[in-house]
């Protein structure tokens, strides 16, 4: 099995929606394609990875370092006795020469490229990744199902109470038992109306997280914990700066009830120092790494040893990013459950088709890989994003038609009841037109397995003005037209 090509686009997720630190108006993504020369049923098996929403594409470090590094290795040394890529050997190739510390960019393009060696050689071995991972790395045991919850609940212009009880509603519609919006936005009367508006649809308080992306300072904290102690919520979320281990452990003197953090902390060492120094409890708080940003899954074993080495059970473990990559991981490795974006940062949030959530649990098909084959449905609020630049890319060479079928249309949605779909390409449609795609006449932001475009005189070449020539950036007709999250702009 040998790596023959990778593929990278970077696709905008943006919308107008906002937590309390960011909006993801200029939101982007990487998707990558792992290549290689190895056929299951007459086809080239082909891995695909994307990273989490809320950290930005990675096109410059793939290209530059991480790719050029796996494509460039002996291939015989990224090989596993079976002849199989080796997910810790390929870790190994593309952090070569690089100095500990800094975690921060670079895991996520790393963690992009890990989730599609995994894809790859789960598809090669045809088993879904869950039992993949169960057979090797759990002794055999899995979960039949995985917790979820529905994240969701952002600021959003315009949004009253009812809307955002309209957009709890409809997760609960969805099969959903527990759901999380986001806080710390606005002055602490209007959260705790908006706090008690969602209790009011979801009952009780356990049934509720909220989440406040590390906008308070201790004090701020403390004052928030103290007004919605007594909802019972299911958990308080990133309260503070997540690297501000000190006033973790402070905060969890004075709030006795679930903490969860974790999500923007992106090595197995990062983790390790808030465990040692963040004063939280293994029987209660929750720890959302995400596989995804923080080097991928070779890390995240290494973290989970790490905690059960420190009296923490994988139990504990929510992982960050509502992607099938994440589900499969709390299946195989039996993790606490799973995040879930239903309806938002589409095609990349919530799971497929054939993963329907019954009683806030979703079960995992056989399918091999991350099976995003499963992903038939229309995308949810989103007209274009992922199609219009990985299906136009691909148009030239694969015979996947260059363009949407969404209509043209100047609606936009609030995620609400009243969400419909918009009829773009589904994901797997979408992920395979990346996977056999070249360098085509299009205004898409896609770059050849050597990482630069064709010579052009326009920008000049490497060598004949000391300059490396400019990747091609989408046109705003191609790409600032397109929406993701609650909002549809086409």
């Amino acid at each position: 099995m040998r790596i023959v090509a990778i593929r990278d686009i970077v696709s905008p997720i943006r919308s107008k929606i906002a937590n309390a630190y960011i909006d993801f108006s200029q939101m982007t993504a990487s998707v990558v394609g792992v290549v290689t020369d190895l056929q299951v049923d007459g086809k080239p098996v082909v891995g695909y990875g994307f990273n989490s929403n809320g950290r930005y594409a990675q096109h410059g470090l793939l290209n530059e370092r991480f790719m050029a590094r796996l494509q460039n290795a002996k291939p015989e040394t990224l090989l596993d006795a079976e002849g199989l890529l080796d997910p810790a050997k390929c870790w190994a190739a593309m952090m070569a020469n690089e100095k500990p510390g800094g975690h921060g960019e670079r895991s996520v393009a790393v963690g992009v490229l890990d989730m599609a060696i995994w894809d790859a050689v789960a598809k090669a071995k045809r088993v879904p990744l869950w039992k993949l991972l169960s057979d090797r790395h759990n002794g055999g045991q899995y979960d039949d199902k995985a917790w979820v919850y529905a994240a969701g609940g952002y600021y959003y212009p315009g949004k009253d109470l009812e809307a955002l009880q309209d957009e709890m509603k409809h997760y609960i519609g969805l099969g959903y038992s527990c759901v999380k919006m986001k806080v710390g936005g606005v002055p602490l009367a209007d959260d705790l109306k908006r706090i008690e508006a969602v209790l009011k649809i979801v009952g009780a308080g356990e049934r509720l997280a909220v989440d406040v992306n590390g906008k308070f300072d201790l004090i701020t904290a403390i004052e928030f914990g103290k007004a919605i102690q007594g909802y019972g919520l299911r958990w308080y979320e990133e309260p503070l700066d997540p690297l501000d281990y000190l006033a973790h452990a402070a905060l969890a003197t004075e709030y006795a009830q679930p903490l969860a953090t974790g999500e923007n902390l992106f090595s197995m060492q990062d983790a390790r120092n808030l465990i040692r120094h963040g004063g939280l409890r293994p029987d209660r708080d929750i720890l959302q790494y995400d596989p995804a940003l923080s080097y991928g899954l070779v890390e995240y074993l290494r973290t989970l040893e790490m905690l059960k080495a420190n009296g923490w059970s994988p139990r504990r473990c929510v992982p960050h990013g509502g992607h099938q990559f994440a589900l499969n991981i709390a299946v195989g490795l039996q993790c606490g459950g799973n995040e879930s974006y239903p309806q938002v940062f589409a095609p990349f949030g919530g799971f497929a088709d054939d993963c329907p959530v019954v009683d806030g649990r979703v079960a995992l098909p056989d399918a091999p890989g991350n099976n995003y084959s499963g992903f038939r449905r229309p995308s949810f609020s989103s007209s274009e994003t992922l199609a219009s630049s990985a299906l136009s890319a691909a148009a030239n060479s694969s015979g996947v038609e260059g363009r949407t079928t969404a209509p043209r249309s100047r609606n936009r949605l609030l995620a609400t009841s009243s969400l419909r779909p918009a009829t773009t390409p589904s994901l797997s449609r979408v992920i395979t037109a990346l996977g056999v795609s070249i360098w085509a006449k299009t205004p898409a932001v896609v770059l050849p397995s050597n990482g630069l475009p064709p010579r052009s005189p326009k920008v000049g070449t490497l060598g004949s003005s000391g300059t490396r020539p400019r990747p091609k950036v989408a046109s705003a007709r191609s790409l600032a037209d397109c929406r993701c999250g609650i909002e549809l702009v086409s």
